[in-house]
């Protein structure tokens, strides 16, 4: 198993789809149950051995600032894009240096999930094989989840390697906000902002991309309905 000790968590975003919630507050602070979206994701990392994580913000940052200013693990270093968004690569990238030269946990504040039998994190951790993934992502089946309506984003071969829906009407599985990254997928990006599906295509390419299928539940919780239906989901 691959040991993880390193996360970089996605919270700059504008979370515009999340309003009226966000008119007054990042989504990242939005509270699902008793805990906001940002304290599920880093509770998880915390659970899974994750002793230091990079969060990024953006939006009303210093509400997240101030909201983790007491947290004490995993070790929070905040990444401050305030002079503009950096994209999911673009933000990765500049917060490269503090995440050391072994593979990394990145996560969506948005991705909520509920463990089967086998935890996503450790599964992840588990799957990765150094020498020939330079990512791999968690997946959730398309159809059946909460938050989420849309035609799905990769189809998984019998190795686990991931290829996009492209023109197809359906792909069976979605990626569901979270990877284990190996730094090497960032070698030669660009400066700026810039999504990591540019790298990702990269690795399709090269065949190094590939997935994880949820054991449990996934949840995307990106506007203010999901909320509701996560929080019933979370309290059965």
């Amino acid at each position: 198993m691959t040991k993880v000790t390193h996360a970089m968590v996605m919270a700059a975003g504008m979370g515009q789809r999340m309003r009226p919630l966000t008119d007054d507050r990042p989504k990242p602070l939005i509270r699902v149950g008793n805990r906001t979206l940002l304290d599920h994701g880093l509770d998880r990392l915390s659970e899974a051995g994750v002793h230091t994580a990079v969060v990024n913000v953006h939006y009303l940052g210093s509400q997240v600032i101030d909201h983790l200013a007491g947290r004490k693990n995993p070790k929070i270093i905040i990444s401050d894009e305030s002079d503009g968004l950096l994209d999911t690569g673009g933000g990765i990238k500049k917060a490269l240096p503090h995440l050391g030269s072994s593979p990394f946990f990145t996560l969506n504040t948005d991705a909520v999930w509920i463990d089967g039998a086998q935890p996503a994190l450790g599964a992840l951790a588990a799957a990765f094989e150094s020498k020939k993934m330079d990512a791999i992502l968690l997946l959730a089946p398309t159809l059946g989840n909460i938050g989420f309506a849309g035609a799905g984003d990769f189809f998984c071969d019998a190795e686990n390697k991931l290829t996009r829906r492209g023109g197809r009407p359906q792909a069976p599985f979605v990626f569901a906000g979270v990877t284990l990254t190996h730094p090497r997928l960032f070698a030669g990006a660009p400066d700026g902002a810039f999504s990591t599906n540019e790298l990702w295509d990269q690795a399709i390419e090269a065949g190094r991309l590939f997935g994880h299928i949820l054991d449990g539940r996934w949840m995307h919780v990106g506007t203010p309905d999901a909320v509701s239906e996560a929080e019933a989901a979370l309290s059965g």
